[in-house]
């Protein structure tokens, strides 16, 4: 299995030309585009090539509007990790510039599936877009493919709960603090990533010392208490109990991500970390002390101990 970075005029590796190929952002790599990428490996498998899955990076609406840019869900590296795990045998992240955004549809599939990849399939979902202003569609996909003697595949809607699974819901669940909705659309809690910084280490002088996360490399969930498996930068994994939000009770205003990390002893200043969010517990309120504020702290780990079986050090 590989991953690639390439831009739209470099030559595909040759391991992965010749197979089934899916196009998309594929951001948060949720049930649908496991769908997706399940149907891509079985065709891959019937034209006897790779299953190539093709993504950007940056996302195309940094470039053509970067103000309507919202947090994404994955960072490209997780992205294309999910990718693998769910059967893609190799990722190709197409390197986002303004000379890719302006091809045309048609020469997008010219040059992207056709010259590059020399595609035996293409394996789409049913909302597919793509080209210059989005212009292409299935439609045209589908008449490319033919008239090339490309294999085409349509994947259908994937629901939860009589909905359709999408990133976008994915998103809504997340920023309403609902993660165990989330962790439903992703077939896993949902992973926030960033850098151990230094806070105003009151957690320490409570007795229970926090990590504060800085520099969140995706969508910070919506306010709240949470339990969560907490990743550090050596690969151990640990429970933790998350805080996402202020701190009222010492009047505290700024939005802040902090985890106590049960049964860690250490110091992670500067270190990456990453946090899995398992369950909700409460929502965030002030305390009239903080001896009452710490007895709820107490309560809290108990019941992320009680919640969480965070997988071994890996």
């Amino acid at each position: 299995m590989a991953t690639v970075t390439i831009s739209a005029t470099d030559s595909a590796p040759p391991s992965c030309r010749g197979g089934a190929v899916a196009v998309g952002n594929f951001d948060g790599v949720h049930l649908g585009h496991a769908a997706l990428v399940a149907q891509l490996r079985a065709t891959a498998a019937e034209v006897g090539g790779p299953a190539v899955g093709v993504m950007f990076d940056p996302h195309p609406i940094a470039l053509l509007a970067p103000e309507r840019l919202r947090p994404l869900l994955t960072t490209p590296a997780d992205r294309a990790e999910l990718m693998h795990r769910a059967g893609a045998d190799h990722v190709v992240i197409l390197r986002t510039t303004a000379d890719l955004l302006r091809l045309e549809a048609g020469e997008f599939l010219d040059r992207i599936i056709g010259e590059q990849l020399a595609a035996k399939a293409v394996v789409e979902g049913f909302n597919f877009r793509f080209g210059r202003g989005r212009a292409g569609d299935l439609e045209l996909l589908g008449a490319w493919c033919r008239r090339r003697g490309v294999g085409f595949t349509v994947v259908g809607r994937q629901a939860v709960d009589c909905a359709v699974v999408s990133s976008s819901r994915v998103r809504t669940a997340l920023e309403a603090g609902d993660v165990a909705m989330a962790t439903r659309l992703l077939d896993r809690p949902y992973r926030l990533r960033g850098i151990v910084g230094t806070g105003a280490k009151r957690g320490r002088t409570l007795g229970i010392p926090t990590a504060n996360l800085t520099e969140p490399a995706t969508l910070v969930p919506g306010d709240g208490v949470y339990a969560a498996c907490v990743q550090l930068a050596d690969g151990s994994n640990w429970p933790g109990a998350a805080n996402v939000g202020p701190n009222p009770t010492f009047g505290d205003k700024a939005r802040k991500v902090e985890a106590h990390v049960i049964g860690f002893e250490g110091e992670i200043y500067g270190q990456p970390i990453a946090m899995d969010f398992v369950a909700r517990l409460r929502d965030t309120k002030p305390f009239a002390s903080a001896d009452d504020l710490v007895a709820q702290l107490r309560t809290d780990l108990d019941a992320a101990r009680r919640t969480l079986s965070c997988p071994p050090t890996s």
